[in-house]
């Protein structure tokens, strides 16, 4: 299996954030920060949409003076806004590359931390009506096949799978995150797509999966950071080691993403 390495991930930007301070609060353990309070805005990727939601409902309950928004998108657009001046705490992407975006442009106040991992998988319509078994069927006449641009980092991975399985497929459309290929499968507008494992498993019976060989798959992994404009840097800081902390890491695992 195909894995972005997560020394990678910690060499992203060090030119840009090579001055960087540690974020005071961030403890591994996930132990609550005593006295944090206010607002605490997240960008986070689509795909973590699940997982976050319920982690923020966790995090308010033992931090009760704080209240968490998430914005989910393609980790693309997110990068995007964060560096137009959005104003965010911490941004969450769902690839190595877009958080060197930001962090290139000098927006991170610390090195970015890889807190899950993630695998591929052919997303196709509930009963699998195209017998679709392999990367190679995505080629078969009349079969419609939906993806998300280059940028958006699951048309990346899923253009890297094909490319390794030599395999050429045009797609119908591009959706602007995952969740737009979920449900183009699961409405039955297209009969199959590559997203993250996670999504399979979030689709329930609405679609159904086909797994991709080891040699095939591409490793996603997720790393996070906080912003050097966090206006709450403390609550920041305390999500960062929520996320990273055993109980933040347990509903990771329920969602069904891997180990950092």
């Amino acid at each position: 299996m195909r894995q972005l390495l997560v020394c990678a991930a910690l060499a992203i930007g060090v030119g840009a954030i090579a001055g960087c301070r540690t974020s005071p609060g961030n403890n591994p353990s996930g132990t609550a920060t005593p006295g944090i309070s206010g607002n605490l805005s997240i960008s986070a990727a689509a795909s973590l949409q699940g997982a976050f939601t319920e982690m923020a409902a966790a995090f308010e309950n033992a931090h009760p003076k704080v209240s968490v928004s998430i914005n989910f998108g393609a980790s693309s657009t997110l990068a995007r806004q964060i560096i137009d001046g959005a104003p965010v705490d911490v941004f969450a992407s769902a690839d190595q590359t877009t958080m060197t975006k930001v962090a290139d442009a000098q927006l991170l106040r610390d090195i970015p931390t890889v807190f899950a991992t993630n695998s591929l998988e052919i997303i196709v319509r509930k009963g699998n009506p195209s017998s679709i078994d392999s990367l190679a069927d995505l080629t078969g006449t009349g079969l419609i096949y939906v993806t998300c641009a280059p940028e958006v980092p699951i048309g990346r991975y899923a253009a890297e799978a094909l490319l390794d399985a030599g395999v050429t497929v045009k797609p119908a459309s591009f959706e602007p995150d995952v969740k737009g290929i979920v449900t183009k499968v699961s409405s039955g507008e297209a009969d199959a797509g590559i997203v993250y494992r996670t999504d399979v498993l979030a689709a329930g019976k609405t679609a159904a999966g086909v797994a991709i060989p080891d040699q095939f798959d591409v490793r996603a992994t997720y790393p996070q950071a906080v912003l050097m404009s966090s206006p709450n840097e403390t609550a920041a800081s305390a999500w960062m080691s929520f996320i990273s902390g055993a109980e933040g890491q347990a509903i990771l695992r329920a969602y069904g993403f891997g180990q950092p």
